[in-house]
């Protein structure tokens, strides 16, 4: 029954080292969380035993297991002579006594300095971490500025172009005015030139009729047409 309980401690031996291989190996995913150093050690018994070897026999031995076990493993070992009692064994356990009543004083001391360095240790290492997620936040940050810049940009260039645009189309407008001015000026130009040949046209008409009209007239027709007009004369003053 002993060596079967002996077999399963060194199975769950390994199975412990097992796994703590495993928690000290590189996280195979990002969504594994990762490793966190434990606060406080783990307990102990007799001050190196640990205790999760006495609670390995709580199940089926109940709590005086672990000691009957120890007991009677030692009186074998004992027995059979597997371990003899020689000076160097009382010399290990005047040196074992030794290290417990040092640690036992100066074991929280120590224990407090060490906690100490290693906060000490971690903090500059959490402070460097710090700084680089600083820098990290502070280059995120720089990159959305200059990607708002270049949204800002990018209105800029819609503004210039429909600045462009609006230029564009005030030349065009601008140019169509003065191809209207332009248009306009030589029509008027044209305009007069036919008012000026129509002036003149009736100017030379009204000129030959006259004449043509004095031609035909005789000096005796102008004689009665003088002699006409005074007696008309003549009547409209004995009637004023």
């Amino acid at each position: 029954m002993l060596s079967r309980l002996n077999i399963r401690n060194i199975s769950s031996q390994l199975k412990a080292v097992a796994s703590c291989g495993i928690q000290t190996t590189a996280v195979a995913s990002s969504n594994v969380p990762r490793p966190k150093r434990p606060i406080e050690p783990a307990p102990v018994r007799f001050g190196f035993i640990p205790d999760e070897w006495f609670r390995f026999f709580y199940p089926k031995t109940g709590a005086t297991g672990p000691y009957v076990f120890l007991t009677t493993f030692s009186t074998y070992l004992l027995s059979k002579e597997w371990y003899i009692l020689e000076h160097e064994y009382y010399g290990g356990i005047c040196l074992l006594s030794i290290i417990l009543y040092v640690s036992y004083k100066l074991g929280p001391k120590l224990a407090t300095f060490l906690d100490k360095k290693v906060d000490e240790v971690e903090d500059n290492l959490n402070a460097s971490k710090n700084e680089i997620i600083e820098e990290q936040n502070a280059a995120i940050n720089n990159l959305e500025k200059e990607k708002w810049r270049t949204e800002g940009q990018l209105m800029i260039y819609d503004a210039k172009k429909q600045n462009i645009m609006m230029q564009l189309e005030a030349s065009y407008r601008e140019n169509l005015a003065t191809v209207y001015t332009e248009v306009k000026k030589i029509l008027d130009y044209h305009a007069q030139i036919d008012n000026i040949d129509r002036r003149i046209a009736q100017k030379h008409m009204v000129q030959w009729i006259t004449n043509s009209v004095l031609k035909a007239i005789t000096p005796e027709q102008e004689k009665a047409n003088l002699l006409q007009c005074i007696k008309d004369l003549e009547s409209l003053s004995a009637k004023a």
